[in-house]
């Protein structure tokens, strides 16, 4: 039961990038959200996932895949829709 609680958390967990997606996409503006932080959380999770691939624990891998590629759409829609700031 611990063990389907868990993988049902490490599937849920990263659907909350979806809303910071769509929030992205409807303003057409990311310029709320730091470029270092997204690529930084990103690198983080990009040097974890191998542990999950090879991982034999479900949770943890599943987590790491949909974590990983959820995130990754994340920080391809910061950098798409990143405006330049105007100069004064």
């Amino acid at each position: 039961m611990i063990e389907k609680i868990g993988l049902i958390a490490a599937i849920i967990l990263p659907l909350w990038n979806l809303p910071l997606i769509v929030r992205i996409a409807k303003r057409k503006s990311s310029q709320d959200i730091s470029i270092y932080w997204a690529v930084g959380v990103w690198v983080c999770f990009a040097l974890m996932a191998p542990s999950g691939f090879v991982s034999e624990d479900l949770v943890w891998k599943v987590f790491n895949i949909v974590n990983l590629v959820l995130f990754s759409v994340v920080v391809i829609f910061v950098l798409i829709y990143r405006k330049a700031k105007p100069t004064e």
